[in-house]
């Protein structure tokens, strides 16, 4: 009797340890179906986006598109930038309404003279302005470069023609301007003085194009006053330096000329280029609003942007071609100097005697080695109407000059 009864005691004690294992196992079991499932069905999403374009399967960052381009504290209280915005239109109070006033930009070319223009690349706007019938549109000089004629998209999809007032290659900025008549809401821009590394940011453009126009990405302020050596005129040589934010929202083809907004919805930067190699993610540049503003304003106005003027076109020492050479001497503790290709005729180097293969290396007693150093120190520390002295070399002996500053004539 006591056997059995052990035995029947054995016997439930191992139902109840089974007893208690079913509910572990069966729990085990769910888990491994729901994950099967879960990745059956992100592999349909996945595969349902590919084929209705959702996601372009071929599409390449950075390609032919006029909006590419890989092409960076203020000690004072900072100044606070009115909203530049007139007549009855709503001004933008958050991101919503921000995104609103972001348009899409068309650059459009003629490929020969039997073909109408088409879309040669497409980039990102910010409606800034609404006065006396017109808006006002400020983008990329890259986005809109070369173009027969510009079109912008209003949220509503509706194409509207474009006339460019004025673009600027140096600050990357051009001023379009359209019909007012159906534009309801416009940016706010903010002061690009007060920010603070860190802070969140947003992205608002057009990434890749139409399909994705309105686009929106979150980052932070990577960085402030960057300084970012660009090449303007196609040499492969960086002849300006740009001073720009820092972000890591994400900031693609086609967004360039798009708003860099605070979390007010306020506009601190128009969205220009990024870094662009494998290696390198989520490093992206925005002019900032404090120095985009008067820029704009020039280029409404007068269609340019008014900088001290010499009059000369020069070239690095090592860009003067062999069969020259022989025409420039320098002694040899001097290490570099921009070489005088061409003088223009009236010009403040022409009044004062400069001529070919004259070699400028200093100005103000300012090394001058490049065009680069050149162009930083007479746009930054210079005016129109200025006095400066200029130190040059002409047929290896120093020669020492005196000259007036102007405004090129249009």
């Amino acid at each position: 009797m006591e056997q059995n009864e052990e035995k029947n005691t054995n016997t439930t004690n191992q139902e109840e340890k089974i007893t208690s294992e079913q509910p572990k196992n069966k729990s085990t079991s769910q888990l491994i179906w729901s994950g099967i499932l879960g990745g059956v069905i992100s592999a349909m999403i996945v595969v349902l986006l590919f084929t209705t374009d959702m996601i372009p399967i071929n599409e390449k960052v950075g390609g032919s598109s006029a909006s590419t381009q890989t092409n960076e504290a203020e000690t004072e209280s900072p100044r606070i930038i009115n909203t530049i915005a007139s007549d009855n239109a709503d001004v933008a109070s958050n991101i919503d309404e921000a995104s609103k006033a972001v348009v899409s930009v068309l650059n459009k070319q003629q490929k020969n003279i039997w073909a109408q223009s088409q879309e040669a690349g497409a980039g990102s706007g910010i409606i800034y302005k609404k006065e006396n019938g017109k808006a006002y549109v400020v983008t990329n000089n890259h986005v809109v470069e070369g173009a027969e004629t510009v079109e912008v998209v209003l949220k509503n999809d509706e194409h509207v023609e474009a006339s460019v007032l004025g673009a600027d290659a140096l600050s990357d900025l051009a001023v379009l301007e359209i019909d007012g008549s159906k534009i309801d809401v416009i940016a706010e821009l903010g002061s690009s003085g007060d920010l603070q590394i860190g802070e969140t940011v947003i992205a608002i453009g057009n990434p890749l194009g139409m399909d994705l126009s309105g686009s929106v990405t979150r980052g932070i302020i990577s960085g402030l006053e960057r300084s970012i050596p660009i090449d303007t005129n196609g040499d492969n040589q960086p002849d300006w330096i740009t001073e720009v934010i820092q972000t890591d929202a994400a900031i693609n083809p086609g967004n360039s000329g798009g708003a860099l907004v605070n979390a007010d919805g306020k506009v601190i930067g128009i969205n220009s280029m990024k870094i662009a190699r494998q290696e390198v993610e989520g490093i992206g540049f925005a002019i900032p609003s404090d120095s985009a503003l008067p820029i704009m304003e020039q280029l409404e106005k007068d269609g340019s942007i008014a900088r001290p003027f010499i009059g000369v076109s020069t070239a690095s020492l090592n860009q003067v071609p062999p069969q020259y050479r022989d025409q420039i001497t320098l002694p040899e503790d001097i290490e570099g100097g921009m070489v005088v290709a061409d003088v223009e005729s009236g010009s403040p180097a022409d009044r004062v005697g400069l001529q070919q293969f004259d070699i400028i290396t200093k100005i103000n007693d300012q090394e001058i080695t490049s065009i680069l150093d050149l162009r930083k120190y007479m746009y930054s520390e210079t005016s129109i109407g200025d006095s400066i002295e200029m130190e040059y070399y002409r047929d290896g002996k120093p020669q020492t000059v005196e000259m007036e500053l102007t405004e090129r004539n249009k």
